[in-house]
């Protein structure tokens, strides 16, 4: 892995629910399958054991009979409700190497008024050529990501 990031994204918004429940959003299953991805995607499949060391892995189906884009992940550090870091690996290759390794920090902070100050960071640490793609919508992706939890968390 390199020392020097490749990209970094860093992504704030004012979601309208406490952070409690943002929180949530992000450590449960059922929660996160509704929300992650860009516009359109589904995820099929969401299995989080959130705690230092416990994994993630979230299957991303592009729109309608497209591919499924595995990813999985580890947690590193848990503060409830404040903060999470977790690696996400994606696009494995046959030798079990990903072409694409991110760290990602989210912290939550309780702004009152039922109001939650949302950071995503995310760090890439390795990019394959193949990924340049996937990597030149990261920042959409994210973007489009929260605003589907936005209005999860609005719902909930």
């Amino acid at each position: 892995m390199s020392s020097q990031p490749i990209k970094e994204v860093t992504l704030t918004r004012v979601l309208n629910a406490p952070r409690e429940l943002v929180y949530k959003a992000w450590t449960d299953e059922k929660h996160m399958a509704e929300w992650w991805g860009p516009k359109h995607f589904t995820n099929p499949v969401c299995q989080m054991d959130v705690r230092p060391g416990g994994s993630l892995l979230i299957h991303m189906a592009w729109p309608g009979d497209g591919p499924v884009f595995p990813m999985k992940g580890v947690f590193y550090e848990v503060v409830e409700p404040s903060k999470l870091v977790f690696s996400s690996l994606a696009f494995e290759k046959e030798d079990g190497t990903f072409g694409l390794e991110n760290m990602n920090t989210i912290t939550f902070e309780d702004l009152g008024n039922n109001q939650t100050k949302l950071t995503v960071y995310a760090v890439v640490l390795k990019a394959a050529p193949e990924v340049s793609g996937a990597l030149a919508g990261m920042d959409q992706g994210w973007s489009e990501s929260l605003d589907k939890l936005a209005s999860l968390v609005a719902t909930m």
